[in-house]
């Protein structure tokens, strides 16, 4: 199985350098695995969800059509805004959608929200830490980022700040939502206010530096 998903990566992999893929791969989907569950748990806090799923709500109160299916449709539309940043899709994009949603899926069907205060509190500040380790961990890979990401990775690479890019999106996306009617808890804001942060503490640490080659230098007797 993971020389399949190795096979494939070789074909999406949008880094320039494919060294390393047998770490990259399986750090993909460790990463999107935790992004769902991550995202798993701040539904079961119930006390805010993340911004886009507050613009996603806020679109199915007006329209009528459901917000997983309006997810699918603003991801499409953000990948149209990777063209002028010159982004690419890869595997982790392409996997992105599939692995989260089974993973969120899985894990509300099984796991009974907690009823106290106390430990939503808990819930919620463990979602947002994984979302962060989750976030580094699949975009370190360079094997592709959410379409989302995509947009916040494409802005960094232009010199600016990786925080303050995550930031103003998050914090954008989240007025919008409000606006249109969308749910928002204090925990919607503490996670709007924290994710960029966790992104730029956690991306360099996951992702892996170019193997080394070694120079041959000719010796003098060799001229």
């Amino acid at each position: 199985m993971s020389r399949v998903f190795v096979s494939i990566a070789l074909v999406l992999v949008p880094h320039p350098s494919r060294d390393r893929l047998w770490r990259r791969v399986p750090q993909l989907l460790i990463g999107l695995l935790l992004y769902g569950v991550s995202d798993s748990f701040l539904v079961l806090a119930h006390l805010g969800i993340d911004p886009w799923d507050v613009f996603q709500q806020g679109l199915s109160l007006h329209t009528g059509i459901a917000i997983g299916t309006w997810a699918i449709l603003v991801g499409m539309a953000v990948l149209l805004l990777w063209i002028p940043l010159r982004q690419r899709p890869g595997l982790g994009t392409i996997l992105n959608v599939v692995v989260i949603g089974g993973v969120m899926d899985l894990v509300l069907s099984h796991v009974t929200p907690p009823t106290d205060l106390i430990s939503r509190i808990g819930v919620l500040l463990l979602g947002i830490i994984l979302n962060g380790v989750a976030t580094g961990c699949y975009i370190g890979a360079g094997l592709g980022p959410g379409p989302r990401d995509g947009i916040m990775v494409g802005l960094a690479a232009r010199g600016l700040s990786l925080r303050l890019v995550r930031t103003a999106i998050e914090v954008t996306v989240l007025a919008i939502g409000w606006a249109l009617g969308g749910n928002v808890g204090w925990g919607t804001l503490l996670y709007a206010l924290v994710i960029g942060p966790l992104a730029q503490i956690f991306i360099p640490r996951f992702t892996p530096r170019p193997l080394r080659t070694t120079r041959i230098i000719p010796s003098a007797s060799a001229e």
